[in-house]
């Protein structure tokens, strides 16, 4: 790829722009949190708002509102109009209203903002280094259900935004053939196991995860009733040997290979593949970066790989689809259908080769 043409000035005024990038991050995370982008909003057919309104409106000083519009209109996110009162730009509007920004904003602030600090650490030895903010804990599935509730919060928010949409037109998928035993492989917090049990009432459903997350799913799984057809399988992918009970038709990984290396997804899916039987299915989803029809799009999975370099795991990323194709090669699983599905996943479906 050629470097891209720009002038000295431009490209200077975007290098400026990223070093002070935090600066207008938090500044507009303080916008979200006192209320200013809500208030100048709910004022926008009246002219714009004026600093002195702000402040008498939220009690906040002229001063400490003026220091945040500032920085805000520099970066076009609120403009001023011919009497001087403020107004949201359309990229303002979005950093308050869009639901995909809500999410990234409160995962980046909440979860991964103070662990990025770590990043070169990270990168030089391999680990997780920044996750010592958050807790003592050798990778962050460990540690979701011993997060601050905010911090749990948006991590689920941000975790189940990616996957949910998802879930309707999977499940007609997955069921246009019969399934009467599924392995649901990293299931979080039951969402899909219940989801498959109010989509069909017959299927059978074993939950695989880290034995301290079966214990929120099984709690979410009972309150919807189903506890008579679901059972766990608690595992430890990153033990030497993890083994998986045998029987299953249908093996389900959805948006879970992500949190691991090439080497350990290889692992993984060998033990899948051992525990499988000529018959059985094992359906991957996930969030390609080269599948990705917008640019924008791309550019939050690569993101999100920094999130599982410095906190999460140290080792994993968000990957390519010929990665974990090859990942899938070596397990000795065969490429049956490869189909997109919504707006960002692709749906890879194997047998045992």
């Amino acid at each position: 790829m050629t470097k891209t043409s720009m002038r000295a000035i431009d490209a200077l005024e975007e290098a400026q722009r990223i070093a002070f990038a935090p600066f207008v991050f938090q500044a507009v995370v303080s916008l979200r949190k006192l209320g200013v982008f809500d208030f100048i909003f709910k004022h926008r057919r009246k002219g714009g708002v004026s600093i002195e309104d702000i402040s008498n409106e939220l009690g906040i000083t002229d001063y400490g509102i003026g220091v945040l519009l500032e920085i805000a209109e520099s970066s076009k996110i609120v403009c001023q109009n011919e009497a001087g009162n403020y107004e949201l730009t359309t990229i303002g509007y979005y950093l308050n209203f869009n639901e995909t920004v809500n999410v990234n904003v409160n995962f980046t602030n909440e979860v991964c903002y103070k662990g990025l600090f770590h990043l070169d650490e990270a990168i030089t030895t391999g680990k997780p280094s920044g996750l010592k903010e958050l807790g003592d804990w050798p990778t962050i599935y460990e540690g979701l259900s011993k997060l601050e509730p905010q911090q749990q919060k948006a991590w689920f928010d941000f975790d189940h935004h990616y996957s949910d949409d998802i879930f309707s037109d999977a499940l007609t998928i997955l069921f246009e053939k019969e399934r009467k035993s599924i392995f649901d492989i990293g299931a979080n917090t039951g969402k899909f196991t219940i989801n498959c049990c109010k989509y069909n009432d017959q299927v059978k459903i074993t939950m695989v995860d880290l034995p301290q997350q079966l214990n929120i799913a099984k709690k979410n799984v009972a309150q919807e009733g189903f506890e008579d057809r679901v059972t766990t399988h608690g595992i430890d992918w990153l033990s030497e040997n993890p083994q998986l009970p045998k029987g299953a038709d249908t093996y389900w990984l959805c948006q879970f290979l992500d949190c691991f290396s090439i080497a350990e997804i290889e692992k993984i899916l060998r033990t899948c593949t051992e525990s499988m039987n000529e018959n059985s299915e094992l359906i991957i989803i996930e969030t390609y970066t080269d599948r990705q029809r917008f640019d924008n799009t791309k550019f939050i999975l690569e993101a999100t790989s920094l999130y599982f370099t410095a906190l999460a795991n140290g080792n994993s990323k968000m990957y390519k689809a010929e990665e974990v194709l090859g990942a899938a090669k070596v397990a000795g699983l065969s490429l049956k259908e490869d189909r997109a599905l919504g707006e960002y996943h692709t749906m890879f479906t194997f047998s045992k080769s």
